[in-house]
């Protein structure tokens, strides 16, 4: 099985020579073959070469796109000439498909201007768009306004793609976990449900009484619980944790995956400070990193738009996302500074990852009641990170994404946590702070911020800013 699916519609105008759309089906072929993309696209005995240019030919094209419109995650519109402005169109309302669309055209020539090579997609590309603004649709163009599909350029503008697919099909769709209050010392993470719906986003709550009661019926020998355990005690050194802490967070780890497989939640966001250490006597990080690592990303303090901007970053990057706190300076270096949280962090994140305490949480509610607190430092590497943020007051949702990178400077701490440095960061915690963004920020391993500006921007039409 491809690893994706596109439909794939080739433009044309019958007064360009045939062998341009030939040509251009044969460089899709190719091209997809390398990157093990499936293409939905009709066969040269379909319409005049498989091109899509008259009414009738959109409407065989549409028809096959519905056939398939649960396998297309996007649509590559290929211009390889001038192509026809209304069928590129036509086919896309026809098939009713509601998923992101990339728009290329091929380059002219200097020496192949003649009737016998011309192409003129540099202006058909126009053209399309244009009516593929006017028809309503969202699409996603090129660097350069003309790129060849064969060149590496274009093949990371379409990896890029595949990344906004993912990103816009499984926001749309998402199902999340809000467990338990939200803690009353954090307004900063107060959120609208009502604007998330009206971007597919659904949320479904739990109270925390519920979970505790069903893990008070959970017997310790339970195959669930004794088989929670096997996989906590082989995720992470957890030699100095008491057993009876592991039980204990064993339990909870049964009830909460049992509840988000009944419920086809793919996210989660979980009470953590200061109730359940109050009332259970652990903390849940090891839990929400096991599932974060399993791409099921889970987010402290129901930060319910954290865990979304966590779900839209593994989404675009293909691997786990952590919810972290913009923490501390580091020394004097405006350009720098600390990533820290508890320790809810995946393991991706701290190779050497240990199940420890919460010393702050610990200094007033105990330390022997904050077991289940990872520990471990991120090496150097690129990082991207993304906020997600519902603006009630004006009825909008606000972001912001950036890049930087993780640095093997020295930092003395417990937790989890890692260096970063972040060019003109005090113009990004500026924009932070004026636009009354959260302290939490998502990050994942990866430079992928221009994918979630697209997605955002384009197909959701959030407010974005790019640091």
């Amino acid at each position: 099985m491809a690893r994706a699916t596109l439909g794939v519609i080739i433009g044309n105008r019958d007064f360009f020579p045939d062998q341009l759309v030939t040509e251009a089906r044969r460089d899709i072929e190719t091209l997809f073959a390398q990157m093990d993309i499936a293409a939905i696209m009709l066969d040269p005995s379909a319409t005049k070469l498989g091109g899509v240019e008259t009414w009738s030919d959109s409407k065989l094209c549409a028809d096959l796109f519905r056939q398939h419109a649960r396998e297309i995650e996007g649509v590559l519109v290929c211009l390889p000439n001038f192509g026809d402005e209304k069928g590129v169109a036509d086919t896309i309302k026809l098939a009713g498909l509601d998923v992101p669309i990339l728009v290329q055209a091929y380059p002219d020539q200097l020496d192949s201007l003649s009737v016998v090579r011309r192409r003129d997609s540099f202006c058909g590309k126009v053209s399309v768009c244009n009516n593929l603004r006017q028809y309503g649709f969202a699409f996603t163009l090129t660097e350069a306004h003309t790129v060849h599909p064969l060149s590496e350029e274009f093949r990371g503008e379409l990896e890029a793609f595949l990344g906004v697919c993912r990103v816009v099909n499984g926001l749309r769709t998402a199902r999340l976990g809000a467990i338990g209050a939200r803690p009353a010392a954090f307004n900063t993470v107060r959120y609208s449900e009502k604007l998330l719906q009206a971007s597919g986003i659904t949320v479904t709550t739990l109270d925390f009484s519920e979970v505790l009661g069903w893990v008070a019926r959970l017997a310790d020998d339970d195959a669930r619980v004794l088989k929670k355990l096997a996989d906590i005690k082989a995720y992470a050194d957890y030699g100095s944790v008491p057993p009876a802490s592991l039980v204990k967070m064993s339990k909870l780890g049964v009830v909460i995956e049992n509840w988000m497989d009944e419920n086809d939640l793919v996210a989660s966001a979980i009470q953590c400070w200061n109730s359940l250490q109050r009332n259970f006597g652990v903390n849940v990080c090891t839990l929400m990193s096991i599932m974060s690592e399993r791409l099921m990303p889970s987010a402290c303090e129901v930060d319910i738009t954290g865990v979304v901007a966590m779900y839209a970053q593994q989404l675009a990057a293909a691997s786990p996302s952590a919810l972290v706190d913009w923490n501390n300076n580091y020394g004097d270096d405006r350009n720098k500074c600390v990533f820290f949280h508890c320790g809810n962090w995946a393991k991706s994140f701290i190779p050497n990852a240990q199940i420890s305490t919460a010393p702050i949480l610990g200094s007033t509610l105990g330390e022997e009641n904050t077991w289940g607190a990872m520990a471990g430092r991120t090496p150097a590497g690129p990082v991207t990170f993304a906020r997600i943020s519902t603006d009630d007051a004006h009825g909008v949702i606000r972001t912001y994404v950036g890049e930087g990178r993780f640095t093997d400077d020295k930092l003395d701490t417990f937790g989890t946590r890692a260096v970063v440095e972040v060019p003109n960061l005090q113009n990004l915690m500026r924009y932070i702070c004026k636009n009354g963004f959260e302290h939490h920020v998502s990050m994942n391993a990866s430079s992928t911020a221009a994918i979630l500006a697209e997605a955002f921007s384009t197909y959701f039409g959030w407010e974005v800013y790019q640091h």
